[in-house]
């Protein structure tokens, strides 16, 4: 059975380089506006919606932190409490945050700040599948096949190899982790230096952990560039009629 108590963590403390420095956008994606607010903002509105998320826990740049208090205060957002200091890398502002959850947290959910299509029932689904009776995971992540051939890229531009797309899953977020398993993968991670791409290749590094694939939506895509503002434009007129 899924649990009401669940902390969901929001990095935000990226540059967004990729976004501001092409065809002349100098917004920061997370302010980028979709439909008259920040896409942060409508990201946060799903996280508000969801019935097992207690409390949600974006970490940004100081610089960020009075436009964003605004934006926040605007959007009448009930569950953004506290915001934790954004660090260098994304890691950096996931630890973070997660010294701001409370012990005895059951679990935590980390996503992208830049992910504003999850949907209330597509993240409470995830939750769900992490408390499944007897499953015994540490974690659930979602995911894609991804459409197209992959290839590895050799040095030059040369190709190394074609992988097998049947074994491959393009990642998304929200990650959601057993809150004691995913501190103690954070802990060990940091101590070390060691730096991962994504949440879940910490618990993957940690022994006895296991990770639950579970399937994506197709229209939670990951703002990254102006060409994906445009197409979140689309997503956002389909789904309002």
């Amino acid at each position: 059975m899924a649990r009401n108590d669940i902390v969901a963590i929001v990095p935000a403390a990226g540059l967004g380089k990729r976004f501001s420095n092409e065809r002349g956008v100098k917004n920061k994606k997370t302010f980028f506006e979709l439909d008259g607010r920040p896409i942060i903002i409508r990201t946060l509105e799903v996280l508000d919606r969801v019935p097992e998320i207690k409390e949600v826990i974006p970490a940004v740049r100081d610089e960020d932190r009075g436009p964003l208090e605004r934006f926040l205060e605007e959007g009448g957002i009930k569950k953004v409490r506290r915001l934790a200091k954004g660090g260098k890398e994304r890691q950096d502002s996931v630890w973070s945050a997660l010294n701001l959850v409370p012990a005895g947290t059951s679990a935590v959910a980390i996503h992208d700040a830049v992910r504003p299509f999850a949907t209330p029932q597509f993240i409470s689904g995830l939750i769900t599948a992490l408390f499944e009776p007897g499953a015994m995971w540490n974690g659930v992540v979602p995911g894609l096949m991804p459409k197209d051939t992959i290839k590895e890229r050799g040095e030059n531009g040369s190709v190394k190899n074609t992988l097998i797309r049947d074994g491959l899953i393009a990642v998304q977020t929200p990650q959601i982790f057993l809150y004691e398993m995913l501190f103690r993968a954070y802990e060990a991670a940091m101590a070390r230096g060691y730096y991962a791409t994504d949440d879940s290749a910490l618990i993957e590094q940690t022994s006895g952990g296991r990770v639950r694939i579970m399937p994506g939506l197709p229209e939670n895509i990951k703002i990254t560039t102006p060409e994906d503002g445009i197409i979140a434009g689309a997503i956002w007129k389909c789904r309002q009629g």
